[in-house]
């Protein structure tokens, strides 16, 4: 690594502009190597800065690969000397000591910082008691992790996952760290399952922020982790993530493929009735989006014949507790919507929107959206609107460009219709609800 006088640093005005601690805040490295090409530092320089070959960082930006391992972040910190803060790390050692750090704006040397900001423990403290103490491990950390993620899934439902995304990539990496001390045994595999679970909320809240070469990345890294501890039902579960996830990117053949590797994967394995009833569903809402009719009906019927099967003896794992019979009924219905069969799915969507989890705001904002769209499949203009505008009054409680991608699309719907006064109404409201 080259010393510090020969290399002069991001411009200021680069690190201290809004795009720059977007990138930062988000990890999106891709975007923080453009912004870095852009200050006129080329991707050669980068890499050599950064150990990593010239070809990454291309794919890197070009969004075809992602970084999420610490030892690689902790180089483009250094290498590019980005403040550890930025990036969630603690101080780097080259960064200048606080007591003399230069203001941005002025270039004036600040004062120390005042008497109640040095009583705050410093940012690396944790891992120095952590180094001292060692591994605590016991069954109620991992009990306390998993209520975690638990609380995590709940406030994603509710308001989407983009603000939670810092606290779960923060906890994915330091359950990794615990790995890396705990010995072989129980305890250990428990932590990886932890890890994997994290992981993939980590590529879900991407997933839904339509992010997807991110979403992909923490897709892949949740399915090294499961296949540590070989637990083939999480492994399925993830692969049907990244079938929906191919849905979303229109790659239909892609996407069946996923799903019915990920009911290979489960069948064999312990996987519960449960489990193989959703894993047939996102088979069923593969085939839908290609307009395969036959194939479509019976991954449906499979799923229905899977979720007869469900009692209450079963050791489902709670990742799959949420595909309950409403979830059953309202993804059936969106199958069905989107094979066109409109007239047998609104009463299904309907009933699923009726007994639904009211605290399940984009949830509930996915099926207005479609009970929207499938009555305007059956011409009901003025009633496919005004379910429309109650996806967007739920829409506006959640951060979800998923949700949001889905009303722009009903927007273009009404494309035949924009000089009708509900179809006018409603696009006044979606402009001033997503402006």
């Amino acid at each position: 690594m080259p010393e510090t006088s020969q290399w002069p640093g991001l411009p200021d005005q680069l690190l201290s502009s809004p795009a720059m601690i977007a990138a930062c805040r988000e990890r999106d490295f891709g975007q923080i190597f453009k912004l870095v090409r852009r200050a006129g530092v080329y991707n050669y320089v980068i890499a050599q800065r950064c150990k990593l070959t010239p070809s990454r960082v291309g794919e890197v930006i070009s969004g075809d690969r992602g970084i999420i391992s610490m030892d690689i972040i902790e180089r483009i910190a250094d290498g590019l000397h980005i403040p550890g803060h930025m990036l969630g790390l603690a101080r780097r050692s080259w960064e200048t000591p606080p007591a003399a750090m230069p203001d941005r704006q002025t270039g004036e040397i600040l004062p120390p910082p005042s008497s109640a900001v040095r009583a705050l423990p410093s940012a690396d403290l944790d891992s120095i008691l952590a180094l001292a103490a060692g591994p605590k491990l016991s069954p109620s950390t991992v009990r306390a992790l998993h209520s975690s993620i638990e609380d995590y899934w709940r406030r994603d439902n509710e308001h989407g996952g983009k603000a939670l995304r810092p606290a779960v990539v923060g906890q994915l990496r330091y359950v990794v760290e615990l790995i890396k001390e705990a010995p072989e045994g129980e305890y250990r595999r428990n932590l990886y399952g932890v890890a994997a679970e994290l992981a993939r909320m980590t590529g879900w809240t991407y997933f839904d922020a339509r992010q997807y070469s991110q979403a992909r990345t923490y897709f892949t890294e949740a399915l090294h982790l499961a296949k540590e501890i070989d637990d083939r039902p999480f492994m399925a579960n993830v692969l049907s993530c990244m079938s929906l996830q191919a849905t979303y990117e229109e790659r239909p053949a892609d996407a069946v493929a996923l799903s019915t590797a990920a009911q290979d994967c489960a069948r064999w394995h312990g996987a519960t009735p449960r489990v193989m009833a959703m894993l047939s569903m996102r088979e069923a809402f593969a085939h839908a989006f290609m307009s395969d009719q036959p194939a479509t009906h019976a991954a449906l019927a499979e799923a229905h014949s899977q979720f007869g099967r469900i009692s209450d003896g079963d050791a489902d794992p709670s990742w799959v507790t949420y595909f309950d019979e409403t979830k059953l009924i309202v993804d059936t219905g969106i199958a069905r919507g989107r094979l066109g069969e409109a007239d047998a799915a609104e009463p299904l969507v309907t009933d699923a929107l009726r007994r639904g989890h009211s605290d399940n705001h984009r949830g509930r904002a996915f099926h207005s959206f479609w009970l929207a769209s499938i009555q305007l499949q059956r011409g009901n203009l003025d009633q496919a609107c005004h379910t429309a505008a109650q996806a967007l009054d739920i829409a506006s409680a959640v951060d979800s460009e998923r949700v949001a991608g889905h009303l722009r699309e009903f927007h273009q719907q009404l494309a035949p219709y924009r000089r009708e006064p509900a179809a006018v109404a409603f696009e006044t409201r979606l402009r001033a609800t997503l402006q």
